[in-house]
């Protein structure tokens, strides 16, 4: 349950200023998974559960290159895919929502990923992290995408005052218009990855001086 004996010091103005200090820092960032479509971006999101990107991107290029489409994957033995994702770590459970989201595929969707939170939400393994980043980085539909990264500078920040992943979501998606959704997420994620670490070097951090969390850095 989030702790709601606290109210996050949230705004528009305050949420839209960090976000935009936070883009600055990082000007380019984007997802770190390698894909080509919406379909490839699924699945290495699937796979990046428990997983860093970096091993994944690894991983997707002779997985894709075996099975390039919901129709092959749909019709791939278990063991194969195993054997191919293994590194990933999980990959029997993986496995099994690969090839359900690839059979649910071809026989809902004509073998397209769909358009929608709702229907994505229906395929094995799929939350709506995953869903968000599919929506927003590979369809052009507005998502925010929310992983432990998120959690952990918006609460450092003092943006939010939850651990819950859908209070967080709908709380920043409610002061913040759809078409920034994408790169605000990012932007957070870069900085939790980089800057913003269990261990924070706020010594980096274009926010260290706004930041109620603000701790001795560490190299």
């Amino acid at each position: 349950m989030a702790d709601q004996s606290k109210k996050p010091r949230t705004s528009r103005s305050l949420l839209t200023r960090f976000v935009k200090a936070l883009e600055r820092q990082h000007p380019h960032s984007s997802t770190e998974l390698h894909f080509t479509d919406p379909f490839e971006l699924l699945i290495a999101t699937v796979l990046s559960a428990q997983c860093s990107d970096e091993r994944v991107n690894k991983v997707t290029p002779s997985l894709f290159q075996r099975f390039p489409d919901a129709y092959q994957l749909s019709k791939a033995r278990t063991s194969d895919v195993e054997t191919l994702i293994r590194p990933t770590g999980f990959f029997r459970s993986k496995t099994r929502s690969l090839l359900g989201i690839a059979r649910d595929l071809v026989r809902r969707h004509k073998g397209a990923v769909p358009l929608t939170m709702s229907h994505l939400l229906t395929l094995p393994g799929v939350g709506r992290k995953t869903a968000n980043v599919v929506l927003s980085q590979s369809l052009g539909i507005p998502g925010f995408p929310v992983d432990r990264h998120v959690l952990r500078v918006t609460n450092r920040l003092g943006l939010v005052n939850s651990k819950d992943p859908i209070v967080v979501e709908t709380e920043l998606c409610s002061l913040l218009p759809p078409s920034c959704w994408a790169k605000a997420s990012i932007s957070l994620i870069v900085h939790g990855r980089k800057i913003c670490r269990p261990r924070p070097i706020c010594s980096k951090c274009t926010l260290q001086n706004e930041c109620p969390s603000k701790k001795e850095s560490v190299q």
